[in-house]
């Protein structure tokens, strides 16, 4: 059985939402080749795996779930920024690329409602949320920053851009997982 250790938790947590702010501006550069309809097909998948997820609760809401589908998540993101890196970059790349991602987001209310469950108090509650609002607006602007020193030395092309952030987002990825190891031990 496996129990959450809040204080690698929050940690992880901090810089899984990093990486999300860090990402946010490069996703519509990853996805511009795709049509629009592509999306509405994806939000269809989308809630209809939010709809099977939602009906195993009552199985994977525990710290032995949570802690797998957590290290799914990442590997998944992972893979995705990874082939995305040496791939050639075209329509089939961004359409992987977008099922990899609409793929973690199938377990997000889930991840959400067992982190809820498993940290019980309000006091890590709130440490939670904090770090991760920190986290989050910490990657907007390291991201922002990252653009414009780019834009400075004349690297002005979206789609470079977005492959150079990768380095950034694939660093963070990997201490993200580290730490998703270190937030749980066996009892």
């Amino acid at each position: 059985m496996l129990k959450i250790i809040p204080l690698w938790f929050i940690r992880y947590k901090f810089f899984n939402s990093l990486f999300l702010g860090l990402s946010v501006g490069a996703i519509f550069t990853l996805y511009a080749p795709l049509e629009p309809s592509i999306y509405s097909m994806g939000g269809v998948l989308l809630a209809m795996g939010m709809l099977i997820v939602a009906r195993f609760y009552h199985t994977i809401l525990n710290a032995e779930w949570f802690f797998r589908i957590s290290l799914f998540v990442e590997m998944v993101l992972l893979l995705a920024m990874l082939y995305f890196m040496f791939a050639s970059y075209n329509y089939q790349t961004a359409l992987l690329l977008y099922i990899g991602y609409q793929i973690t987001f199938v377990f997000g209310n889930y991840l959400i409602r067992a982190e809820t469950l498993l940290l019980k108090t309000d006091i890590l509650l709130t440490k939670l949320d904090t770090v991760k609002q920190i986290g989050y607006l910490l990657g907007m602007g390291v991201a922002y920053l990252f653009y414009k020193t780019l834009t400075h030395y004349g690297i002005e092309d979206n789609q470079t851009q977005v492959y150079d952030l990768h380095y950034l987002l694939i660093t963070v990825e990997i201490i993200v997982i580290i730490l998703i190891w270190k937030s749980f031990k066996k009892v």
